[in-house]
């Protein structure tokens, strides 16, 4: 698990370095995407109790017309009660790496595009469980989840720098836990930031603005 995520860690790294060294040459490089994700944070700020929280940041780097390096990172979060017993709070960090194609032929340099891609992501999570029926009521833990998704969308150019956009993903989940262990099953996140809930495989619909640099 640890080796997965330092590999996602250097990706974020080499795409930076790679978007730095091609914005010397205009042949190579179209320029760099800053975007957020609106509908998530839009949510999350209209709803001042909310259950679940997101906020989420992400960067794409056009190279030889058809290709976008990315990088997403954010941060969320996940409250849930059950009843009056289980109590489950889990917060953390995630990042996402990938890479997408623009499949357009015929005008491959302008500034619209389809985009169809995969990422790979990681996320680490403080995890908080409370449940007064079992005799260790209260965990406390770090944990770590890995995924990898099929992405597919467009960015739009609405107003000079101006980009606004969305991204359909269908996502797999690599991390798995033994829930018949009776210990191990208490500290199973219910939520996975950057992910949703845990499921093997699961799907997100996010609509961005951004600013092309």
């Amino acid at each position: 698990m640890r080796s997965i995520q330092l590999r996602v860690i250097w990706l974020s790294v080499l795409l930076a370095i790679v978007g730095a060294i091609y914005a010397r040459n205009d042949s190579i490089y179209g320029g760099m995407i800053v975007k957020l994700d609106l509908g998530a944070t839009a949510l999350t700020l209209a709803t001042s109790s909310a259950q679940l929280q997101h906020y989420e940041l992400a960067m794409n780097w056009r190279v030889i017309q058809r290709l976008y390096p990315t990088l997403e990172l954010g941060y969320a979060g996940g409250t849930r009660v059950q009843g009056d017993t289980l109590h489950y709070r889990g917060h953390g960090g995630f990042v996402r790496v990938g890479l997408d194609i623009n499949p357009l032929k015929k005008h491959p340099e302008s500034p619209h595009a389809l985009l169809v891609g995969v990422r790979l992501g990681t996320a680490v999570q403080q995890l908080n469980q409370d449940n007064d029926q079992l005799a260790v009521p209260t965990v406390h833990t770090v944990k770590a989840d890995c995924w990898g998704e099929i992405v597919a969308g467009c960015q739009v150019n609405i107003y000079k720098g101006l980009y606004m956009g969305w991204m359909g993903r269908l996502k797999c989940l690599f991390t798995r836990y033994n829930a018949s262990d009776p210990i191990e099953s208490l500290a199973i996140p219910i939520y996975i930031p950057g992910f949703g809930n845990r499921n093997n495989i699961g799907w997100g619909f996010d609509y961005h603005i951004g600013y092309r640099f």
